[in-house]
């Protein structure tokens, strides 16, 4: 047979994961129509693999399979072989990890798949070993049957892959009427979804789920505060405080350099996957900036800026925006190989020798669990074990000298390990990624009283916004990297870069950050909007078509594209025109799937959210003043308000009407009308519901009038067991 492909293009792509196999004897071809067309003209299948560039097995994968002659021959001889980067292109990755867990009731990466040249996939996976072990088949008899399937047996083969390619469709496509309701769902899901995640709680360990690994699920945790807040109910607080401290105590946490890793492998948290995901340090710090406001627990802010230290020194761009990821491996200098966590693992002899105070070096070890023994691979992953308290008495010492040793010994560490070798890392900045980390800045400038987190959050919005937004086609782009822009944006592009403008507004006011988010919520409307399905896509109408053009409705690693959209459109509602009906495009969305919401509210964390805020209305505070003066953002950050709109304006009618003009309104929406500064004082206006304060020079007042109409229901008056957990 002669080779459909002549050569491996991966040399002409930016993507660090493409790139790291340019040099593999395997003909790779990027998924371009360049591809799929010699699919279609030499009629051969395709063997797809997707993976990312800090994932691990990708990597053992690679040295094991796709370097090795022997099946580079097999498959350019019988396959058009095609890598994707999961990160690039999510709306790839998510049909066919649907058709894997539909199959195989699992998934992960790499993703290997074998599809018609029409896209459509007759076999699926994920790591396969070069040859059969342990009962798994190898890479090569795969190979090679399903090459001689191909040509043998093309009418079952052909059959097979339209029957899963309508399962996926089914899966995420569709909206038939019996997941739609007459109403969307109400804040009872809210609950719902709460008490699902409290019988999935590990309530020795923390987290989610009876073994392991551990995931952060940030999702779920913000489902906990919110249902806190909203009932009062004592254990919903209990298992948020539980998660929190049970990631920032464990090895998912860097206590050397600070940033939070991929997930544990283990039950309680100890041994990490090193990698480094820019979402992950992004939704975890929110987690803990709600249990900060909620519980006042200074070591939850305390996190959340040591992370934020970790995202400015390794994952900030020169110009502003974030990369995506730092790998869990570096390359030994000598031997050439890859070690999985070596960067970050610590021996007793190791920390004696940096330290070199034999007494500091015993403290370090018994804060961090440092053993002889090792807990990875004869190493160790710092965990916090033990208390400052517990210290000080068993070294006889003052507590506070106790800190003071640690923290030193905390810094030469660091400085010790920054001459080791370091993991890769990905520079690719993405739109949606980089939405998360920005609401987060923007929301540690509030919560936590730092400007500087604001100015951080806008450089990065402006850096994303100058390279990946088009304001003449008002189209959004994927990806950045080194000058070249790539991919259309998908719904979590838009949703959750709109979420972090909205954010932006609120920590500076400034209008332009707002004008920004109305441009991209129109764009949601106008590319992922379907009236007639009532759901908002995952794919731009637009844009490439596809076996089946996906939703994401669930929460996974990161926050489902369609919740945030819809919590950010309720948001952006307050300052829409006349014509412009975001509230009533939410509602739809909720209403289109309340069944399924209802039946599995945890893996619709978001939309349940959503649904919640929806019912409950914002917390309007619109302040008229050139500035939201610092005493006032301090006083409401000491108390969590989940659905808080800080809606600054211009002190008077006058200055309004150039904002008005930027945003192309005729008129001040509901949320700035008439309310202008009293007594050329900064004035409140706070909002719940439809329910408002008088106008206010003083925030106790309007603290005080909030206090008195939020209403909570109590522990007892919550008694909603909701459906079993499907977790």
């Amino acid at each position: 047979m002669s080779t459909p492909t002549e050569r491996n293009r991966l040399d002409e792509e930016e993507s660090p994961y493409l790139r790291q196999h340019a040099d593999n004897p395997v003909n790779w071809q990027p998924w371009d129509e360049q591809a799929l067309e010699t699919a279609r003209e030499h009629d051969v299948p395709i063997f797809l693999s997707i993976g990312y560039s800090a994932c691990h097995w990708c990597h053992v994968m690679e040295d094991e399979s796709f370097a090795d002659d022997e099946v580079a021959e097999l498959l350019n001889e019988n396959f058009v072989p095609i890598k994707v980067d999961r990160e690039e292109r999510p709306d790839v990755d998510s049909i066919y990890m649907t058709v894997c867990q539909l199959v195989t009731s699992r998934g992960g990466w790499p993703l290997s798949a074998w599809l018609t040249p029409e896209g459509k996939p007759f076999h699926i996976g994920t790591y396969f070993p070069k040859e059969s072990k342990r009962g798994q088949p190898g890479f090569l008899d795969i190979l090679e049957r399903l090459a001689e399937t191909w040509e043998t047996d093309r009418e079952e083969v052909e059959n097979r892959a339209q029957q899963w390619t309508d399962a996926a469709t089914d899966q995420l496509e569709e909206t038939p009427d019996t997941v739609a309701a007459a109403e969307p769902p109400s804040s009872d899901v809210l609950e719902t979804a709460a008490d699902t995640a409290l019988r999935s709680a590990d309530r020795q360990y923390g987290g989610f789920g009876s073994g392991g690994p551990k995931f952060p699920q940030p999702s779920r945790l913000r489902v906990l505060a919110r249902a806190f807040d909203r009932t009062g109910q004592s254990e919903y607080l209990e298992v948020l405080e539980e998660s929190l401290d049970a990631m920032i105590d464990g090895g998912l946490y860097d206590h050397v350099g600070g940033g939070f890793h991929r997930y544990c492998v283990d039950r309680d948290w100890t041994v990490p996957h090193f990698e480094k995901m820019l979402y992950d340090n992004a939704e975890i710090p929110r987690a803990l900036l709600a249990g900060y406001q909620l519980t006042g627990e200074e070591r939850y802010a305390e996190t959340v800026a040591e992370t934020l230290a970790f995202v400015d020194r390794e994952l900030t761009h020169d110009d502003g925006g974030f990369f995506s990821t730092l790998d869990a491996q570096s390359k030994d200098p000598e031997t050439g190989e890859r070690e999985e966590g070596a960067f970050f693992v610590w021996t007793p002899e190791e920390v004696s020798e940096v330290l070199e105070d034999q007494t500091t070096a015993e403290l370090f070890c018994e804060r961090y669990d440092i053993t002889e023994s090792g807990n990875f691979e004869g190493q160790n992953q710092p965990n916090r074990v033990q208390s400052i308290s517990s210290l000080a008495e068993a070294f006889d010492l003052e507590e506070q000298e106790v800190e003071t040793r640690l923290e030193a010994a905390r810094e030469r560490l660091f400085e010790a390990r920054e001459q080791r070798p370091r993991p890769n890392r990905d520079e690719k900045v993405l739109a949606s990624w980089n939405g998360l980390m920005i609401a987060t800045y923007a929301e540690a400038a509030l919560v936590l009283g730092d400007d500087e987190y604001a100015e951080t959050a806008v450089d990065a919005l402006e850096f994303v916004r100058d390279r990946l937004w088009d304001a003449d086609e008002k189209r959004l782009s994927r990806r950045y990297k080194d000058g070249d822009v790539a991919v259309d944006g998908y719904l979590e592009d838009y949703a959750f870069l709109a979420r972090a403008a909205v954010g932006c507004y609120e920590a500076t006011g400034e209008v332009d950050h707002l004008a920004f988010a109305l441009e991209l919520a129109r764009t949601i409307e106008a590319e992922f909007w379907d009236a007639e399905a009532g759901t908002l896509y995952f794919t731009p109408e637009s844009g490439e078509s596809l076996v089946t053009r996906p939703q994401e409705l669930n929460d996974q690693s990161t926050p489902s594209a369609a919740g945030v959209a819809v919590e950010t459109l309720l948001a952006l509602d307050r300052f829409a025109v006349d014509s412009e009906e975001f509230e009533a495009i939410a509602s739809t969305v909720l209403e289109t799937h309340a069944n399924r919401i209802e039946a599995n509210p945890l893996q619709h964390a978001s939309l349940c959210l959503a649904a919640d805020r929806l019912e409950s209305g914002a917390l309007e505070i619109t302040v008229a003043a050139d500035e939201l003066p610092d005493a006032w953002r301090d006083r409401f950050a000491e108390t969590y308000h989940p659905d808080r709109l800080f809606a600054l304006r211009p002190p008077t009618d006058d200055g309004l009407e150039a904002w008005l003009e930027q945003l192309g309104l005729a008129d001040a929406p509901a949320i700035w009308a008439g309310r202008e500064a009293r007594d050329g004082e900064p004035t409140l206006y706070v909002c719940r519901g439809r329910t408002c304060s008088p106008p206010t020079n003083d925030v106790e007042d309007a603290l005080e009038w909030l206090g008195e109409n939020t209403s909570a229901t109590t522990a007892d008056e919550t008694t909603s067991d909701g459906p079993e957990s499907p977790f």
